[in-house]
C-alpha cells in the first residue's frame, strides 16, 4: 500500500480527529540522534501505542510508504496493539540535503482519536581528522617545576574525546590531586616528580577512529646539591707550616637526569701552623730554707724556664730536696718546719687576693659614675638634639637649606631653593632637587654652608652617625607612617659645614586598604596598581616602592645577559594580598622580533633567582611584553629585575640619545656633552639630574637609537662647525666606545664632551651636527643651534607630564574601569559558558593570549585580567579598547546563540561612555 500524505490534507485530518476526546497514541520508542559512520546506514525506529499507523517525517518532507518496515503485536498486559516502524538512513541522503539545519527526522503516530508526533533525531555524518591542530612537545623541569602539556586534538564530528597516556598507560587525574587534566584537554602537573618523567601521548577519539598524537618526552631532573662540610681535618704536620682539608659531596641531592652539578668546591684547603712542641727545662733552685726542729732542710725548682707547651716533655726529677742539716747528729723530735709555713703562708696570699679584687671594684663603679655624669651633662646640649632630629628624618618631614639656585632645567623650576630660608620637603616630591652622580666625569657631590651654632655644640660627627645608621636601615625596614625626601640629598652637620648622604633610590609610599590604588615613580616608568579587594576590609598596609640607582648584580655577563630596566623593590615584607599585583616596569629592549630570551628575577638575601622567562608558562606570576614596557602580575613582595639574553646577533636594545651644552668656567669656552643612555624614562632622569646640578641646557629633542647586537663599536662626533668662528680640540672630533661599553651599561649614564672656543667674545650663536651611530648599523643626526653667553635660550622641556607631584591614588580615581562596571564583567565571565563566553575569550580579546594556566589558578580569573587591562593603559585617558572588546564579543555569543524574547544580553556599550572619567 502506497500512501502519500501532503501538507493540506493530512493536517486537516489530524485536527479532526485530534479533537476526538480518548487516548491518544503513546510513544514508547522515539528516534534518537545518529552518526553515519562511514558508508554504513543508520537505524530510525519509532514505536507507539495504541497506533493505526506510524510515519516518518525527515526535513519536513513524509518518507515514502515502501521505506518503512513495520511490525506488530499485542502488550499482553494492557490488550493493545503496539507498532513500531523502522527506516534506513543513508550517508548519500544526508549529503545530499542542503539546509539550514543538520538532517532530522521524527514520527507521526495516528489512531482514531488523533496523532501524537515524537521528537526530532539529527543524523550527521562522522569523521575524525588524522592530524592534531596541536602536539604535546617535550620538555626538560627541574624537580617541582610545573609541567604543562598542550594537546588540541583534530576537528571531528562527534568532537573527539581526549585522554592522556604516559608510557602507554592511561594517565588519570582522580587519584592524584597533583595532576590536573583540563577542560582544554591540557595536562597539567603542578609540582614534577621524578617519577613523572616519561613518554606522554596525547589520545582522541570519538565514534569513527582513535588519534594518537606524536609522543612528548617529558624528563624530571634533579640539580644537585651539596652536603654538609666536614670538620676540619687536623694539621697535616705536627710542627710549622701545614694544610688542614675539609669536604663535601654533591648528594644532598645527587644529580639526576641531566641535572646540573653543584657549582663550587668539593674540598677546602686552609693554610696551618702547628706549634713546635716545647720541652720543659728546670729553673735553679731556691736557697736552702733554715734547719727545722726535725733537724732537717728543704729547697724547691720548678720545671718553668720554660714550661713544657705543645706536646712537650716535662722535667725529668724531682722538684723538691730534703736532707739532714746537722750532720745526722740532730735526734730531737717535733712537729717539722715545713708542715707549718706552707699552710700561713696560703692564708697571707688568700687575704692579699680578695683584698685587691674589693678595691678594684670599688674603682670600676666609681669611674662608671663619673663618666655617665659628665656624658649626661653634655648631651643636655649636643647630643640628644642631633639625635632627635636625625632619627625624625626617617619619619617626619626634613628641614634643610641649599646653596644651589634654581635652575631652568629642573622638573618644576617653579620652585626655587633658597639660600637664607630653610625649605621644608615632604613625601611625595616631584625630584626638584634631585643630584646623581654622572660616569665618566662625576659631578660635586657636596656643598657647603657655614652654622657656626651647630659647629660649636661639638656634636657633629655623632649627629652624621645616627643618620648614616638610620639611612642604611632603609628601605627594607619601613616603619609606619613612614615620609621621607624621595629621591633626595640628607644634609648632615661636620665641623667644617653641610655635606650630603646621597640616597640610592627613588622611591614613593602610601597607605592603601580595600579598595586598593596606584603607586607611581615619577619620570621612570614605573608604577604599582593594587586592585580593588586585594586588601581584606578593615584592613590597612603603607605600601612602598623604590627603584636601586647603585651598580645591579641581577644580569650574569658570562650569559650576556643585560638589565633591561630599573630593579623594582615594593613591600612591605610579609604583605598579605588576596590576589596579585600589577607592576609595570619600562624596558629598553626591541621586542618586535623574537631575539630576546627575557627572564624576571628576584632578590633573596643576598642572591639573585630565576622565577620565569617571558616565554615559557608559569603559575608564580605572569609577563606581558609591550614595546616600551613590561607589565607583571607579582603574589610576594621583594626586589624584582627584568633582564635580558640576545639569542641571536640581530637583537637590538634601545639607546637614548640626547646633547646638553653648557659654558665652562672660561667665557670663551663651551662643552657640548652626548649623552647614550638606555632607552627608559628611570635611566634618562639620571642624565637630567646630572645635568641640572651643571647647569646643562637641553639643545635638541632626544632621539632613539637602534644598537646591534653585532659587537661593533658606537661613535660620536661633530660635524659642521664653522670653523672661522669655532675650534676644536685635535683629535676630539671623533670618540668612539666599545661594544661592550655600551651594551653592558645597565641603566648606568655614559657620555663624551666636546670642547669649543670661540674665536671672539662677539660670537654668539653656535650650529653643527651631532653623529651618532652604530658601526655598520644605526645612526643618528642630533643638530644643535643654540645661543651662547649672555642670552642662552629657553630649556627644552625634560618630560610633559601635567602634575609630576602625584606619585600615588587610592580608591575609585585610581582606575579607569568604574567599580560597578568590573564588577558586571567579573559576574559575567567568570562563570563557565557552553558557547566559550567566558575568561578566556576575554583574555584573547584583551590580546592576552598566552601562559592562561596562570589565570586559572586565580580565585576570579577576569578580576586579574581587568587589572592587567588597567596596568597597560594607564597612560590613554578613554575605555574604549576594552568597550570594543566586549562589543565584539556580544556579537560573537549572538551569532553563536539566538537569544529567546525573555532572554536578555548583558550591556556594555555604555562603558566607552560613561566609564570615562
Amino acid at each position: 500500500m502506497l500512501i502519500d500524505f501532503t501538507g493540506a490534507v493530512s493536517d486537516a485530518l489530524a485536527d479532526s480527529l485530534s479533537s476526538i476526546g480518548g487516548t491518544l497514541p503513546h510513544f514508547l520508542l522515539e528516534p534518537e540522534d545518529a552518526y553515519i559512520i562511514k558508508n554504513n546506514p543508520i537505524k530510525l525506529r519509532c514505536r507507539a501505542t495504541p497506533a493505526l499507523q506510524i510515519f516518518f517525517k525527515c526535513n519536513g518532507e513524509w518518507v515514502h510508504q515502501n521505506q518503512h518496515t513495520s511490525q506488530e503485536y499485542m502488550d499482553h498486559k494492557t490488550g493493545l496493539k503496539i507498532r513500531e516502524v523502522t527506516i534506513n538512513v543513508t550517508r548519500q541522503q544526508v549529503e545530499d540535503f542542503h539546509g539550514p539545519e543538520d538532517y532530522w527526522c521524527l514520527c507521526v503516530a495516528w489512531s482514531h482519536l488523533g496523532t501524537s508526533k515524537s521528537r526530532k533525531a539529527t543524523v550527521r555524518i562522522a569523521y575524525l581528522r588524522k592530524n592534531f591542530e596541536q602536539d604535546p612537545q617535550g620538555n626538560e623541569v627541574p624537580m617541582k617545576g610545573m609541567i604543562v602539556l598542550h594537546c588540541r586534538p583534530p576537528e571531528g564530528v562527534p568532537m573527539a574525546e581526549v585522554e592522556w597516556l604516559k608510557n602507554e598507560e592511561l594517565v588519570s587525574s582522580l587519584g592524584d590531586d597533583n595532576i590536573d587534566t583540563r577542560a582544554d584537554h591540557n595536562l597539567i602537573i603542578n609540582e614534577a616528580r621524578l617519577s613523572d618523567s616519561g613518554n606522554y601521548t596525547c589520545l582522541a577519539s570519538n565514534v569513527v577512529a582513535k588519534r594518537r598524537s606524536a609522543t612528548a618526552t617529558v624528563v624530571v631532573f634533579v640539580n644537585g646539591g651539596w652536603s654538609l662540610w666536614t670538620e676540619w681535618s687536623p694539621c697535616s704536620v705536627n710542627c710549622g707550616r701545614g694544610v688542614q682539608k675539609r669536604s663535601r659531596t654533591c648528594t644532598n641531592p645527587a644529580p639526576l637526569n641531566g641535572g646540573a652539578f653543584c657549582e663550587g668546591m668539593s674540598v677546602q684547603k686552609i693554610t696551618c701552623n702547628a706549634l713546635c712542641p716545647v720541652d720543659g727545662v728546670w729553673e735553679e733552685w731556691s736557697e736552702w730554707t733554715m734547719c727545722s726542729t726535725q733537724c732537717d732542710r728543704q729547697r724547691w725548682r720548678e720545671c718553668s724556664v720554660p714550661q713544657p707547651r705543645h706536646r712537650g716533655k716535662i722535667c725529668e726529677g724531682e722538684g723538691q730536696s730534703t736532707e739532714n742539716c746537722t750532720g745526722g747528729l740532730c735526734t730531737q723530735n717535733g712537729k717539722l718546719m715545713h708542715d707549718v709555713k706552707p699552710e700561713s703562708m696560703e692564708n697571707s696570699i688568700d687575704v692579699a687576693l680578695y683584698s685587691g679584687l674589693t678595691a678594684g671594684v670599688i674603682a670600676v663603679v666609681v669611674l662608671i659614675v663619673a663618666i655617665t655624669l659628665y656624658r649626661k651633662s653634655q648631651s643636655e646640649y649636643g647630643v640628644d638634639v642631633i639625635d632627635s632630629s636625625a632619627l625624625a628624618g626617617g619619619f617626619q618631614s626634613f628641614n634643610f637649606k641649599t646653596t644651589r639656585q634654581g635652575n631652568p632645567l629642573l622638573l618644576n623650576s617653579s620652585m626655587q631653593p633658597d639660600i637664607t630660608v630653610g625649605q621644608t620637603y615632604s613625601s611625595p616630591i616631584c625630584f626638584q632637587d634631585s643630584i646623581d652622580k654622572e660616569l665618566f666625569d662625576p659631578l660635586p657631590d657636596k656643598f657647603k654652608v657655614q652654622s657656626s651654632f651647630m659647629v660649636s655644640l661639638g656634636v657633629a660627627d655623632r649627629a652624621e652617625y645616627h643618620v648614616k645608621a638610620h639611612l642604611e636601615t632603609l628601605p627594607a625596614n619601613l616603619p609606619p607612617n613612614y615620609s621621607t625626601v624621595e629621591g633626595k640629598m640628607m644634609t648632615m652637620i661636620v665641623p667644617n659645614g653641610l655635606h650630603t648622604l646621597r640616597k640610592t633610590q627613588f622611591k614613593t609610599s602610601a597607605v592603601f586598604g580595600h579598595l586598593g590604588g596606584r603607586l607611581v615613580i615619577p619620570n621612570a616608568g614605573v608604577s604599582l596598581l593594587v586592585p580593588h579587594g586585594a586588601i581584606a576590609d578593615d584592613t590597612s598596609w603603607e605600601m612602598y616602592m623604590l627603584t636601586n640607582q647603585e651598580e645591579s648584580s641581577a644580569q650574569s655577563e658570562e650569559r650576556c645577559e643585560i638589565l633591561l630596566g630599573p630593579e623594582i623593590t615594593y613591600g612591605p615584607p610579609g604583605l598579605n594580598l588576596s590576589c596579585p599585583v600589577a607592576m609595570t616596569i619600562a624596558h629598553c629592549a626591541d621586542v618586535s622580533t623574537e631575539n630576546w630570551n627575557i627572564k624576571l628575577k628576584r632578590q633573596t638575601k643576598d642572591k639573585w633567582e630565576e622565577i620565569m622567562s617571558v616565554n615559557d608558562e608559569s603559575a608564580s606570576c605572569y609577563c606581558l611584553m609591550d614595546s616600551h614596557s613590561c607589565h607583571l602580575l607579582l603574589d610576594q613582595p621583594g626586589c624584582y629585575a627584568l633582564v635580558g639574553e640576545p639569542i641571536s646577533d640581530a637583537a637590538i636594545k634601545r639607546l637614548r640619545i640626547a646633547v646638553f651644552g653648557s659654558m665652562e668656567a672660561s667665557s670663551m669656552d663651551y662643552s657640548l656633552r652626548v649623552h647614550c643612555v638606555d632607552d627608559t624614562p628611570h635611566a634618562f632622569q639620571r642624565v637630567v639630574t646630572a645635568e641640572t646640578s651643571r647647569g646643562g641646557q637641553l639643545l635638541e629633542e632626544p632621539k632613539t637609537l637602534f644598537f646591534n647586537r653585532n659587537c661593533l663599536s658606537l661613535q660620536v662626533s661633530i660635524q659642521d662647525i664653522p670653523q672661522f668662528l669655532w675650534s676644536i680640540k685635535p683629535f676630539t672630533a671623533c670618540q668612539e666606545f666599545s661594544f661592550t661599553q655600551v651594551w653592558y651599561r645597565n641603566q648606568q649614564p655614559m657620555h663624551c664632551a666636546f670642547s669649543l672656543q670661540r674665536h671672539s667674545a662677539s660670537t654668539t650663536q653656535l650650529s653643527c651636527k651631532i653623529s651618532v651611530r652604530q658601526v655598520k648599523g644605526h645612526e643618528q643626526i642630533l643638530q644643535v643651534y643654540t645661543s651662547v653667553g649672555e642670552s642662552e635660550k629657553e630649556t627644552l622641556p625634560f618630560f610633559m607630564q601635567a602634575d609630576c607631584t602625584v606619585t600615588s591614588q587610592t580608591g575609585a580615581k585610581a582606575f579607569k574601569i568604574p567599580l560597578s562596571i568590573r564588577q558586571r564583567i567579573c559576574t559575567t565571565f567568570d562563570t563557565a559558558n557552553a558557547m566559550g563566553k567566558d575568561w578566556q575569550l576575554l583574555a584573547q580579546k584583551l590580546h592576552i593570549q598566552r601562559n592562561l594556566s596562570y589565570f586559572t589558578k586565580q580565585k576570579s580569573p577576569s578580576a586579574v585580567i581587568l587589572s592587567l587591562w588597567e596596568a597597560r593603559h594607564q597612560g590613554s585617558g578613554d575605555l574604549d579598547s576594552l568597550a570594543s572588546a566586549l562589543e565584539e564579543i556580544g556579537r560573537i555569543h549572538c551569532k553563536s546563540l539566538p537569544q529567546s524574547p525573555d532572554e536578555k544580553e548583558t550591556d556594555f556599550t555604555h562603558l566607552g561612555q560613561n566609564g570615562q572619567r
